[in-house]
């Protein structure tokens, strides 16, 4: 028996776990945290991550580091869209390391598809579908036939940075909606594999979905979604709903956190538009993705 410590740092929040990993190769979760540390927060055309954001990032580490420290366990830590984005990555990354100890290694968007893959298909039981993880500053898109990853892709756009492109965060002109519509298609159209893909369920990872998840139950209460379903027609729905509503109202939404609701509207659309692009029937949600990926292949190569 051992101990794993995954500390993920997204473009919009950073998510720690600790596992016991057993003898027979399954896994207990021990802890799962998570804090909105928002480091893509205002990166700008440029891409440098400012301050703020880092200062709030440095903090969490510190913070879950003080967590996991009692497990003594393996650490393994990753950074995704903004980090690997940044032109300022590298002094961010020592800056880290000085404070904290922590040594990220920054996925590839690719290597970011394939752990979405690997965490997906090793607790859900679908052999066709098209995967959806919506972060902070990318997407990636995994295509499943017969349960293999015949194609995948990491596309520079995400929650935060819709947003903050198309003034999405607060009380929203709906010409705005249209030009980052347009956008996102412009950019799923240049995957010519996405037609081969026509009529799979989409199954959903990443902060935004959850939060549509929680919409549509009511609560925040539920934390757990794996492996449920909604049709299309209810998630356009609900988008149809928020759309037009301003920041204070969706602020009040049942089921929405608070500090979700100027991301909401941009973190959906990569759904939205995936969908109609594909006609998919309706979506599925996961819990697995990354973290479950490194797990996987962690217990794989202590084996």
């Amino acid at each position: 028996m051992s101990y794993l410590a995954i500390v993920d740092l997204g473009s919009n929040s950073a998510r720690m776990v600790v596992e016991e990993l057993h003898d027979d190769g399954t896994y207990t979760e021990l802890i799962r945290e998570k804090q909105d540390t928002r480091i893509a927060q205002n990166m700008g055309h440029e891409l440098v991550l400012k301050e703020l954001p880092i200062a709030r990032t440095i903090a969490t580490l510190k913070y879950f580091q003080a967590q996991y420290a009692s497990f003594k366990p393996e650490v393994r830590a990753i950074t995704t869209a903004a980090v690997r984005l940044a032109t300022n990555q590298a002094e961010f990354l020592a800056r880290v390391k000085i404070e904290t100890g922590l040594e990220f290694q920054v996925l590839t968007g690719e290597e970011e598809a394939y752990y979405d893959y690997l965490g997906v298909m090793s607790t859900l039981a679908v052999d066709d579908a098209v995967i959806l993880d919506t972060g902070g500053a990318s997407v990636e898109i995994i295509a499943v036939t017969g349960g293999k990853n015949m194609a995948d892709v990491s596309l520079p756009f995400g929650a935060v940075s819709l947003s903050e492109q198309f003034n999405l965060a607060n009380d929203i002109n709906q010409a705005d909606v249209k030009l980052a519509c347009d956008s996102v298609l412009e950019q799923y159209n240049t995957l010519p594999w996405l037609s081969q893909n026509q009529d799979k369920p989409v199954i959903l990872l990443g902060g935004a979905n959850r939060s549509l998840a929680r919409m549509s139950i009511g609560t925040e209460a539920v934390n757990n979604f794996h492996g449920f379903n909604m049709t299309v027609a209810r998630v356009t729905a609900i988008f149809e709903t928020i759309r037009y509503m301003t920041r204070s109202e969706r602020e009040h939404i049942a089921g929405l956190e608070v500090s979700r609701a100027d991301i909401i509207i941009s973190g959906l659309l990569p759904l939205l538009n995936l969908m109609h692009t594909i006609n998919a029937p309706r979506v599925i949600f996961s819990e697995s993705g990354v973290r479950e990926g490194l797990i996987v292949e962690t217990i794989k190569n202590n084996g």
